[in-house]
């Protein structure tokens, strides 16, 4: 079975109608922002090392970037490495759109004594799908029971009283708890001995991953020597944090009201993804692909696509600057 989380469901594009758009506004190429807007608007994929807590690596690279303001997506414990999406500047907006996106860990367990590994193979293919579980005495949030999802957990290699396996959960899983509970459900008790953090929805680890050191060595070359190639790399457009939502495309015509703030009507829509749900959160784009803001849908996908009048999605966070497209609005009023 492949390894699937929330981020990797296909999506078909639902076209409403058709329109153009124009040259004279907006950016023509999200892989060739300006420097100075990713300085001020972006994500990067950072490696985080073992050691620090993830507010600490946050900080350094405030400081490499010399930025005022960078937001991370998930807290990962000091001894855990790996993925650690960090939102640049206004992007920060866009951290908590990455919760319901899935997340992967590549974990080392330690059994406390021997145990036969048909037995260890079956135990841990128990646990996937809905599980309980009460978060850790060393935890930001309450202790009380919830409910988490584990999309899969996958041996990789057993070596003695080691298990080393891949698990795709949802987020607020603690893998720590979960090897516990297993160690228990084996009836020798378990501890998490290694932990590395492989993904973060559309954020893996073999793709634009970034070291601290990558991240200071790029912002070097690009102010002293005017080459921005290598931070271009690691400087990503907040379209990619979003890339695992559903999208509704709107008309030019109807972007720099949704920048003020107003909801989106049945008449600005003209593409959107199938699977919608009333109530989902959904990214509202440009014809050029250019996210404008995050919204609540009233609607689901054929609805929407069948609707001729009145409010399709409740806008709830503005990304995009004012001023990008023209007032079109305005000539209305």
């Amino acid at each position: 079975m492949p390894r699937r989380l929330p981020s990797d469901e296909p999506r078909e594009t639902i076209v409403r109608a058709r329109d153009t758009t124009s040259p004279d506004y907006g950016f023509q190429d999200l892989g060739a922002l300006p420097m100075e807007y990713l300085l001020r608007c972006s994500v990067v994929n950072i490696d985080k090392p073992a050691g620090p807590t993830s507010h600490e690596v946050v900080t350094w690279v405030k400081k490499i970037l010399n930025v005022e303001r960078v937001g991370h997506g998930g807290t990962l414990d000091p001894g855990v490495t790996g993925v650690l999406p960090a939102g640049i500047g206004s992007a920060t907006k866009v951290m908590q759109a990455l919760l319901p996106a899935g997340k992967e860990y590549v974990c080392v367990m330690e059994l406390h004594d021997s145990v036969p590994e048909p037995r260890i193979r079956e135990v841990l293919a128990e646990f996937q799908g809905k599980i309980y579980q009460r978060p850790p005495l060393k935890s930001s949030v309450k202790r009380v029971l919830r409910v988490r999802r584990v999309y899969y957990n996958d041996i990789l290699e057993i070596s003695g009283r080691l298990v080393l396996f891949v698990v795709g959960c949802q987020a607020g899983t603690y893998i720590r708890k979960l090897c516990f509970d297993i160690g228990e459900a084996l009836g020798c008790g378990a501890h998490m001995k290694e932990l590395r953090r492989t993904r973060v929805g559309p954020f893996k680890e073999d793709e634009h991953l970034c070291s601290l050191y990558d991240l200071k060595d790029a912002y070097h070359f690009y102010i002293e020597d005017g080459d921005e190639s290598e931070l271009r790399k690691y400087l990503l457009p907040i379209e990619f944090a979003l890339s695992h939502l559903p999208f509704i495309t709107v008309r030019d015509s109807a972007v720099d009201a949704i920048c003020h703030g107003a909801d989106l009507a049945a008449s600005g829509v003209l593409e959107l993804t199938s699977g919608i749900g009333k109530g989902d959160t959904v990214v509202l784009k440009t014809l050029k692909g250019e996210a404008i803001a995050l919204a609540r849908s009233e609607l689901t996908s054929d609805e929407i696509a069948k609707r001729n009048s009145g409010i399709v999605a409740v806008t709830e966070r503005v990304l995009m600057e004012r001023g990008r497209y023209p007032a079109m609005w305005r000539k209305h009023d």
